[in-house]
């Protein structure tokens, strides 16, 4: 195997404790999407993967991966009368704010300071926009370690695509086979796969269960910090 040079992170479910983090937020774009109607707020968690009871979100739904692009227009093919255009608009407006309350799973400037001096290239590449991805990086100091990031919206394309872990190798003069790829769901193993990374791992603080992830990543991890003894 090709010595690993780069880490193409995931954010939400990966950096951060998705549960903690996102059932707040998930509850709040259905009521934005359902103009304050709590029923029609309810039936569209459950369209796009959530459950309003019990806030479990399934594996690799519109809420569990999608960008907001996709997770707008699947609020609107579920009932919502606002229009796409309008719900990217405040949904990634949402996502920018909600970096303020989410919860890391573990330090993660002390995480990625430990990898930096390691030699490693660092990245982040998320389904969410590129403005949240950099609000989370500098309220967890750990910014200033990143040499690439990539939202939906920044112009490398979308999970599972290849275009972000490409990207990466561009930006930091790797190739794709020096390049480990950690996510928390299927589209994260795939984009890692589609681009031929070197390495691709799946962790269980987000969406993604051991079923789910284990026939498409090489290892399956409680947390990031697991990596550390696998690279």
């Amino acid at each position: 195997m090709t010595k690993i040079a780069g880490v193409l992170f995931d954010k939400d479910g990966t950096l951060l404790d998705y549960f903690k983090s996102w059932s707040p937020v998930n509850r709040k774009l259905a009521l934005i999407a359902a103009e304050g109607d709590q029923a029609l707020a309810d039936s569209l968690l459950r369209a796009t993967g959530m459950d309003p009871e019990t806030g479990h979100v399934v594996a690799d739904s519109l809420l569990a991966a999608g960008n907001t692009e996709e997770i707008a227009e699947g609020l609107v093919a579920a009932g919502s009368k606002l229009t796409a255009e309008q719900l990217v608009k405040d949904l990634d407006w949402l996502f920018a704010e909600a970096a303020s309350n989410a919860v890391p799973v573990t330090d993660l400037e002390s995480f990625f300071l430990r990898l930096r001096a390691r030699g490693l290239k660092l990245g982040v590449a998320s389904s969410d926009n590129e403005l949240s991805i950099r609000r989370t990086a500098e309220r967890f100091r750990f910014l200033s370690c990143l040499d690439y990031i990539a939202g939906y919206d920044t112009g490398y394309g979308c999970k599972p695509e290849p275009g972000m872990v490409l990207g990466f190798a561009q930006v930091t003069g790797l190739t794709p086979r020096e390049i480990l790829v950690v996510g928390d769901n299927s589209h994260d193993m795939m984009m890692g796969r589609n681009a031929s990374a070197g390495l691709t791992i799946g962790v269980l603080t987000g969406t993604g269960t051991r079923e789910t992830l284990g026939p498409l990543c090489d290892y399956c991890v409680s947390d990031i910090t697991e990596i550390e003894t696998i690279i």
